[in-house]
Order: structure tokens, then sequence, then C-alpha cells
């Protein structure tokens, strides 16, 4: 076992490579994000947003940002009206992490657009995830870094989504896979 190789963790690339703001502002966000968006005792959603868009978070109007939820950086996260974040949602967002309109992302969801050259240094790669009009990512899902989920797509509790979702589908499992049609075509009389 001693031929296979060990990264050295020590001589990694850091993180800060994905922060695009000065150390003060990350940290200032970091008191904020606890105070008025992580805070289980925050009730109002409009604060929440206000202290988001603040740091340059661009929010639609009518969205619904519930308690318990967690932003790794403000300044990469794009909501499209009236969507609604459910509780406990986390956007590690170290890449842009774009969401249409009309979208829901249900309870204790997870959004990830960073991972690592497991092979090479560890370093830091992002990759961006877009989420379409119309999609619902229901409880407890696992979003990877660039995922496409399409147009009124539904994802089922407790998916890894690591691939593209087509318009209208409706997917689910670990990994992920197609299961229907989210909406039925009509039969025309």
């Amino acid at each position: 076992m001693s031929e296979v190789p060990v990264i050295d963790l020590s001589k990694a690339p850091g993180e800060r490579a994905a922060w695009d703001r000065p150390s003060w502002v990350v940290y200032l966000w970091a008191v904020c994000e606890l105070l008025f968006v992580t805070n289980p005792w925050q009730i109002s959603s409009s604060l929440r947003i206000r202290v988001l868009r603040a740091f340059g978070a661009e929010i639609g109007s009518a969205v619904v940002f519930r308690p318990r939820t967690r932003v790794k950086f403000p300044w990469k996260l794009h909501i499209g009206d009236r969507s609604w974040i459910g509780e406990g949602v986390w956007f590690h967002n170290q890449d842009h992490i774009s969401i249409g309109h009309d979208v829901v992302i249900s309870q204790e969801t997870f959004l990830t657009t960073g991972s690592h050259r497991h092979r090479h240094d560890m370093a830091l790669v992002t990759r961006p995830v877009t989420i379409e009009e119309g999609a619902w990512v229901t409880s407890r899902c696992v979003v990877l870094g660039g995922v496409r989920i399409g147009r009124s797509a539904l994802v089922r509790p407790l998916s890894l989504i690591a691939g593209n979702i087509p318009p209208g589908e409706v997917w689910g499992g670990n990994p992920a896979a197609r299961l229907a049609l989210r909406f039925q075509p009509s039969s025309a009389s």
C-alpha cells in the first residue's frame, strides 16, 4: 500500500481564491449571516433578504427566505421573483448559484459549487449551479456544481443531483435518475 500516494494538505491551495472580496467583507458577512440569516429566531424573511442584498445578493420580489439558511457568499447568489427558499437550505456557493423565478428549494437542501482536484493538489475547483424557472428541488437533496435543473423539473427528496435535468421531468435517487414527467400532456377532446 505504500505506493498509493497521499496529498500533503499543508501544500494545498487555499479556499480564499473563491472569496472575490476583501477579508473584512467576508468576515463581516459571517457575522451578519449568523445574526440575520442563519438565526432560527429571526422570523422576518424581508429582513433576511435586505441583509443578503446589502452584501450583493440579487434577489427578486416576493421571495420567501426561511430561517436557518446559510449562504457562503451572497454576492454569488441570484434568485428570481416569487421563489421560496426553505428552512435550513445551504448555499455553499463558491461559484454562482442562479435560481429562476417561481422556484422552490425545500428544507435542508444543500447546493455546492465547489470541489477539489482530488488526484493532484486538492486545489479548489468551482462550477456554477443553475436552476431554471418553475423547478422544485424537494427536501434534503444535494445539488453539485455544474448542474442545470431545467424549467419546471422536480427533484424528489434525498436525491443526489450530479448531472443536468431536462425541463419538465421528475428525477430522484442516489444517483438521481429520470422517474417521470412532472406534467402529463393533456389529451385533446
